[in-house]
């Protein structure tokens, strides 16, 4: 399974039912199962990104799906970020010249 780091920002819509973010987030685990897709932990936070997310998946392909359908829903939009692992990249560098 590959990691990825969600970084999500509401939008005005979403800010204006910040209530139901909660809810939403039970919604989008349930979502991302359909997907193939596991969601590791979602993070409220301070600061420039108001959700971190942290998700599993096996492709690109689902997590791209997963993304377009969590953002043609209009309460946020998100940037998503490929993770490594320490044994990840413990490899990776081993392979520098």
């Amino acid at each position: 399974m590959v990691t990825y780091v969600v970084l999500t920002k509401f939008t005005e819509q979403g800010i204006r039912n910040a209530k139901d973010s909660p809810k939403r987030a039970g919604a989008f685990k349930e979502t991302a199962k359909t997907f193939g897709v596991t969601v590791k932990d979602i993070l409220w936070t301070q600061g420039r990104y108001d959700i971190v997310t942290i998700i599993e998946a096996s492709d690109e392909s689902s997590v791209m799906s997963l993304s377009l359908s969590l953002g043609a829903l209009g309460n946020v939009r998100t940037e998503t970020l490929r993770a490594f692992s320490a044994a990840e990249m413990t490899t990776i560098v081993g392979n520098m010249l």
